[in-house]
């Protein structure tokens, strides 16, 4: 039984609101000490098979150090549109007659609705959803001990990140690891569909830098973002890799994932948080 317990956790957390819901989030984050830790993280810019999200999830006993930074906005409102931009219903436009004998000379019409830009000015940029992550991570894992409870769980860290506009997703997860130092960078973004036509329409870039001692599942997904009737309303599979490791391991991996062949030059931060 441990005859001293010490516990230093420092965590900063900013959020702001614009509008009248938050869309903009940002935390970040400074933990060190010995003891028992659970913690989680959910992050969507849409509801529903839109967007980008991302979920971690982290439990285990003993020493650990993390510092981490997350960031995530919302540009774009559900379906697309920029965020503050208002529609413009459908108006009929009455036909030109002439005044003496009261023929038609210009048919009358209808002209669809559009959205306006409103109180948001995207002019000069592509609007988009996004989030970007990035996390330092030291465990050692230790059975505690503190008063009448006792914590014994070897260290569980899990992260997933998906975006739905390019159809990709990456996973790193590690479980029943005593030994675990890692980093990662994660960016993930889509872009209005009016921009897809000069730009991408979307990126998932992750950087991956770990040592393990323990089980080690790292992969990534492609898949068409759009159904196909003749997969009977599947997605089209295009792209996979699956790396399942028991042992100790040094890992490097680099995942990018793009929406077009033009989406510019590697994104992901060079110089993470130590």
């Amino acid at each position: 039984m441990m005859k001293s317990l010490w516990l230093v956790l420092l965590v900063v957390v900013g959020l702001v609101s614009m509008g009248a819901a938050s869309n903009y989030m940002y935390e970040k984050t400074a933990e060190n000490g010995i003891g028992y830790v659970e913690t989680q993280k959910i992050v969507a810019t849409q509801f529903g098979f839109e967007g980008q999200k991302l979920v971690e999830k982290v439990a285990g006993s003993g020493n650990f150090k993390v510092n981490s930074e997350l960031e995530a906005e919302r540009q774009l409102m559900k379906g697309g549109e920029p965020v503050g931009s208002v529609w413009i219903p459908d108006e009929y436009v009455e036909p030109v007659l002439d005044n003496e004998t009261g023929e038609v000379l210009v048919e009358g019409y209808t002209v669809l609705g559009y959205w306006t830009e409103g109180s948001c000015n995207f002019t000069n940029s592509c609007p988009m959803d996004y989030i970007n992550y990035t996390r330092a991570a030291e465990f050692e894992y230790m059975p505690i001990s503190y008063q009448t409870g006792s914590y014994d769980a070897k260290w569980t860290d899990k992260l997933c990140v998906q975006n739905y506009k390019i159809g990709a997703v990456m996973t790193e997860m590690y479980t029943h690891a005593e030994h675990l130092v890692r980093n990662t960078d994660v960016r993930t973004r889509g872009y209005q569909d009016e921009c897809a036509k000069d730009c991408c329409t979307g990126v998932l870039e992750a950087n991956v830098n770990s040592n393990v001692i323990g089980v080690a599942h790292i992969g990534w997904l492609s898949r068409d973002p759009v159904a196909d009737d003749v997969l009977n309303g599947k997605h089209a599979e295009y792209g996979r890799s699956i790396d399942d490791m028991t042992g100790v391991f040094s890992i490097e991996k680099f995942i990018q994932l793009w929406g077009s062949s033009n989406c510019g030059e590697i994104s992901t931060d060079w110089l993470p948080c130590v």
